[in-house]
């Protein structure tokens, strides 16, 4: 039987995830120590038993390797108070990257901001 929704479930229950775990660092893991630690995005398995975890951090207090390993620490922590909010039956485990997805943005905006200086000046000579 063909699914009439219009997006996959893995997508739902990776969104499901991701909002969860907003929840979770907001109520009950403290993470302050790494900086403003915000998740982006959640890749799950088709099968919905891992999921990877990406999360950007604003004013880091330590370097993306340690912060990384940091927060792998507390994936069971966070598949604890996960498993009671999650609707399905199996809760997956948990896999943190940090996304770079930001830091290239703002790289990409001031190429173009350089760029557009750079037009400027050559307007004027």
């Amino acid at each position: 039987m063909k699914s009439k929704k219009p997006y996959k479930r893995t997508d739902r229950v990776g969104n499901q995830i991701l909002s969860i775990l907003g929840d979770v660092l907001i109520k009950y893991i403290d993470l302050s120590h790494i900086g403003f630690v915000t998740f982006t995005h959640v890749d799950i398995a088709p099968d919905l038993r891992t999921a990877k975890v990406f999360y950007s951090i604003l004013n880091p207090k330590m370097t993306k390797e340690k912060a990384r390993i940091e927060l792998n620490h507390k994936r069971k922590a966070f598949k604890k108070f996960m498993s009671p909010e999650l609707t399905i039956k199996h809760t997956p485990d948990l896999k943190f990257y940090h996304d770079d997805s930001l830091e290239y943005g703002e790289k990409i905006d001031r190429l173009f901001h350089d760029l557009s200086l750079k037009e400027k000046d050559d307007y004027k000579h």
